[in-house]
């Protein structure tokens, strides 16, 4: 039903491999697919098939010279014409023509060509199949699935196309399989990384095409057991054992058989992808540093990439890493655990100094030059007075010695200067809260908070595994609430181990209360609080004023855009700001152009505004002009997306402009890259006494909800907003936020719950007289009612929703309508009105040039051509649409058109090619949640079925079975009879 839109993803042109001969020309020549060639870039005549063949039997030879007898056997075998001899030489003739005679070349009564070996695309097939094997060895699995890909990207059909005689047909043959083997690798690589539900959809087709093939089916075995699919990949192998019994009277081979069991076993490491190879323990040897945290917990790529820098320090000028990062991430503890197992590198010392930077009195450079020296040996009478001085017999010392410096809490990069060594065979580490963008040649490294499991481990190391083993759900939440903060997580931990009585729990409740968090992480002298204190204490009163008001906003980040208009400022003034903040790491760069808090950070910074810093007018009108921006904004996108859709014209205007776009593309880009913060906007604005514009971004934003990317985040910001309208007694927000809610239901499937709130918002509608709700709710009523076979009344709802839409001149939502209508008939078998209403819809979307409407159209017109018995209209109509909805970002769309390409195909007699579109749709999901993707199962078996696979057949129907039992679904009937065996006589 007609629902959504966004961008998608573009298939990369394939080209033949370009080479420069070394004759000075661009000469190239492709035989996986039609025997081509091209000269400067031009295509030159290939010649008759018997030509084609002679250029063949050369081409494959690698340079070498063949004889004229060779030549003659390759292209007639053992019928050769009586002018054989004068035939081959007139081809060779004609192609020297074409290619040179420098290239075509006569040898000892033969020939041979005579090029540079990259300018076959077999030979740069080898390559690269070559480089990804060792990319593969090297663990750079990435790297090896791209090099294969573009590989097989080389291929443009079958090998040697058209090509006649023995030696094409034993080169095609070889060359097929070589292909086969190459994808096999690939998808192997697929599954490794994860991909597997991806790679289910490919692998169908290949079993389809080569059902002999067993390595193919143990990889179908293992996409869909990973995919959560372990009924279907225990029926592949009941159907290739069954294959193999009657096509050659043999069992699966010993792999096969024993995948089974593993999978029969459920067996939890073939459920994973292969794991990184773990990385070496670097050794550790005492010296002068600070001890090591017993319990150091995680960062191991961290550890691993400092501690390569540092094992290979020997060979460089200088080795400096500097790590920065919030107060409390745990870059001291990283810090002094790396330098301690790289200490054996560095067998003559190493230094270490706490800078203070982060203080109000940071350490002198000189002072720390003068203890340095001291440390290395320097009597005091010999250390010179002046800092200059001091860092010229500093780096003297360090000559010829290998030592290791460790520069803890740095202020900035000119404090650090003269403290670095600078010789070979020494290495300096820094850490601080500022990035040392200025030093010169350092390895910077940036250091996040722990991952959740990370967090878990240090937590339970200091607690104890007895206490968390029974409450790991509390001890999830607090390390959550902690915002995996190493320090926060220290000491939450270390009060929780200091106290008997509690419970993690209990724990968990102190810090769920997010006003009171901050004081609870504070045990003897570590508080994070006074940890942000030191940093916020430096900053300059503009940057502290960003600093206070960008924390109020909720949402995972916040793009350059949104902070200059919630400041009021300029771009590029707030972008001056933002990026010193930044450089004192209290704020993150996400990405280029967008900025977010650590979790407790964004609390200190609210209790600074809310403290008193900030008047409560000042933070009211910041998250006014934010919500304007995303109002704003999201109007124009709806408006570039949807031309001549009367909503936007509904909408509440804004005192604040948005960003304008050149295209539909930018527009698209924007709102989802937005999607998160945009929707916790509206979130927060519920409660902010801005609840109609709250409302209306979320009507604004309603393609994040059709396309399903954000559809979860999109309900619960709906669910918020129709509670909030109704407790203030407003219909008009109530009713918006309802039909906004409709739609996400419908697109998940959960029907009872969307039709109940399209009823609520007819029902409001008709005493605000507001035409978004009014239009909307009936159109979605129409289609729910579709989808539950409610056909009579569906179409009284769709007529309304198309009168509705008339009245208010809505041109789009009117075609929308009508293609929904269309979908009706089609299950009322009135097939012809069908085709005829998505035509008419289709006809008014192409009219105003709605590329992404039309589809729409032509979605709802292929069904209609499919069920009226012309398939290949349908799939002319469905094709055309997959592309818009790709381009689009259309994840859902994509899915359903998948699905109803898979329906075309199987009236069309052919089911390799529906299984393959069931199985992508199953794997991008389609609108109408796990009701449809019942459905999909139920076509996806009738293709099994067709293809002889009857086994998994059964498991998809069984499978659809449940899912529509659990409905209560009246297709849970006809799926009863497809698996009961029909009785016979």
């Amino acid at each position: 039903m007609d629902r959504d839109h966004g961008p998608g993803v573009r298939v990369p042109e394939q080209r033949a491999p370009q080479q420069r001969s070394a004759h000075g020309a661009d000469l190239r020549f492709s035989v996986l697919g039609p025997v081509r060639s091209w000269l400067n870039g031009e295509a030159s005549p290939s010649g008759s098939p018997q030509q084609r063949a002679l250029l063949t039997a050369l081409l494959l030879r690698d340079g070498r010279t063949a004889t004229a007898a060779e030549l003659i056997d390759a292209i007639w075998g053992d019928e050769p014409p009586s002018q054989a001899l004068a035939t081959i030489r007139t081809y060779a003739s004609r192609l020297r023509k074409v290619l040179g005679q420098q290239t075509l070349v006569s040898d000892a009564g033969g020939y041979a060509i005579r090029a540079d070996r990259d300018a076959l695309d077999v030979n740069v097939v080898r390559d690269l199949a070559a480089e990804a094997e060792k990319a593969r060895a090297g663990g750079d699995r990435a790297q090896a699935r791209a090099l294969l890909g573009k590989a097989l990207g080389l291929w443009d059909g079958e090998a040697l196309a058209s090509v006649p005689g023995p030696y094409a047909e034993n080169q095609r043959t070889r060359l097929e399989e070589w292909r086969l083997q190459l994808t096999e690798t690939r998808l192997d690589l697929d599954l490794e990384v994860g991909s597997h539900a991806e790679a289910v959809s490919e692998l169908t087709a290949l079993t389809a095409a080569h059902p002999l093939r067993e390595r193919l089916r143990e990889l179908l075995m293992i996409a869909l057991y990973r995919s959560g699919r372990q009924a279907e990949a225990l029926a592949v192998y009941a159907d290739t054992r069954r294959l193999l019994a009657d096509e050659l009277g043999v069992d699966p081979r010993p792999e096969l058989s024993q995948l089974q069991q593993r999978i029969l076993q459920a067996d939890e490491e073939l459920a994973r992808p292969t794991d990184e190879p773990a990385p070496a323990p670097a050794p550790v040897r005492p010296a002068q540093l600070p001890a090591t945290v017993p319990d150091f917990t995680g960062r191991s790529s961290f550890v691993r990439e400092l501690g390569d820098r540092l094992a290979t320090a020997e060979g460089s000028v200088m080795a400096v890493s500097a790590l920065a990062g919030i107060g409390g991430v745990g870059k001291t503890t990283l810090a002094v655990h790396v330098a301690h197992q790289a200490r054996q590198h560095f067998p003559d010392g190493q230094l270490y100094v706490d800078l203070q930077g982060a203080g109000a009195r940071a350490a002198e450079p000189e002072t720390v030059l003068g203890a340095f020296l001291r440390a290395l040996g320097t009597a005091d009478s010999a250390i010179p007075d002046s800092m200059d001085e001091r860092a010229a017999l500093y780096r003297s010392t360090l000559d010829g010695r290998r030592i290791l410096v460790l520069l803890d809490n740095a202020h900035d990069a000119a404090q650090i200067r003269p403290l670095l060594p600078g010789t070979a065979g020494c290495a300096a580490l820094v850490t601080s809260r500022v990035r040392m963008v200025d030093l010169a040649g350092a390895h910077l490294v940036d250091l996040d908070v722990m991952s959740p499991e990370e967090a878990l481990q240090l937590f339970t190391r200091i607690v104890g595994e007895e206490r968390i083993n029974s409450e790991r759900e509390a001890a999830l939440d607090v390390v959550a609430a902690c915002g995996f903060l190493p320090l926060a997580i220290r000491i939450a931990a270390s009060r929780l181990a200091a106290r008997r009585t509690w419970t993690v729990s209990v724990l968990a409740a102190k810090l769920a209360d997010e006003r009171r968090r901050l004081d609870e992480l504070q045990a003897g002298d570590l508080a994070v609080k006074a940890t942000f204190e030191l940093g916020y204490g430096q900053l300059e009163p503009a940057q502290a004023r960003a600093f206070r008001l960008l924390g109020l906003a909720d949402g995972p980040d916040i793009s350059l855009a949104a902070a200059a208009a919630l400041l009021n400022l300029d771009v590029h003034v707030a972008e001056d700001l933002l990026e010193a903040l930044v450089d004192t790491s209290l704020v993150e760069s996400a990405a280029p152009g967008r900025y977010r808090y650590h979790d407790l950070v964004r609390l200190y910074a609210r209790s600074c505004a809310e403290r008193g810093e900030e008047p409560p007018e000042e933070r009211e009108s910041a998250l006014s002009r934010l919500l304007d921006f995303y109002l704003a904004t999201a109007a124009g996108v709806y408006a570039l997306e949807r031309p001549g859709d009367r909503a936007v014209a509904h909408l509440v205007g804004t005192e604040h402009p948005g960003l304008e776009f050149a295209n539909g593309h930018e527009a698209v880009d924007w709102l989802y890259s937005e999607a998160d913060s945009l929707l916790a906007c509206a979130h927060q604005s519920a409660s902010n006494g801005m609840l109609q514009r709250a409302v209306d971004l979320l009507c604004a934003a309603k393609d994040l909800a059709e396309s399903g990317a954000n559809s979860r985040q999109y309900e619960i910001t709906g669910a918020a907003l129709r509670d909030a309208a109704r407790a203030a007694a407003d219909p008009r927000s109530e009713a918006r936020a309802r039909a906004s809610l409709s739609t996400v239901y419908l697109v998940s499937g959960r029907f009872t719950l969307a039709d109940e709130e399209a009823g609520h918002a007819m029902e409001l509608a008709r005493s605000t007289k507001d035409p978004i709700p009014a239009c909307w709710a009936p159109n979605d009523r129409g289609i729910i009612a579709f989808y539950q076979g409610r056909h009579e009344e569906g179409e009284e709802f769709l007529q309304e929703a198309i009168d509705r839409y008339r009245a208010d001149g809505n041109l789009v939502g009117e075609a929308s309508a009508l293609c929904n209508l269309s979908r009706i008939h089609v299950n009322m078998d009135r097939t012809a009105s069908a085709v005829e209403l998505a035509r008419q819809g289709t006809a008014i979307f192409d009219g105003m040039g709605l590329s992404l409407r039309t589809a729409n159209g032509r979605f709802a017109l292929g069904i209609a051509l499919t069920q009226a018995g012309r398939p290949t209209e349908a799939l002319e109509e469905l094709d055309e649409a997959l592309r818009v909805f790709q381009n689009n970002r259309q994840r859902l769309w994509e899915g359903s058109t998948h699905f109803r390409m898979a329906e075309a195909h199987l009236a069309d007699a052919r089911p390799a090619r529906a299984a393959q579109h069931a199985e992508q749709a199953l794997a991008l999901r389609v609108i109408g949640g796990e009701w449809m993707r019942g459905n999909v199962l139920i076509t996806l078996g009738h293709a099994l079925e067709r293809l002889g696979q009857i086994d998994r057949s059964h498991a998809c129907w069984t499978e659809a079975l449940a899912i529509h039992e659990q409905f209560g679904a009246a297709e849970a009937d006809k799926v009863r009879a497809l698996l009961t065996p029909v009785d016979t006589v």
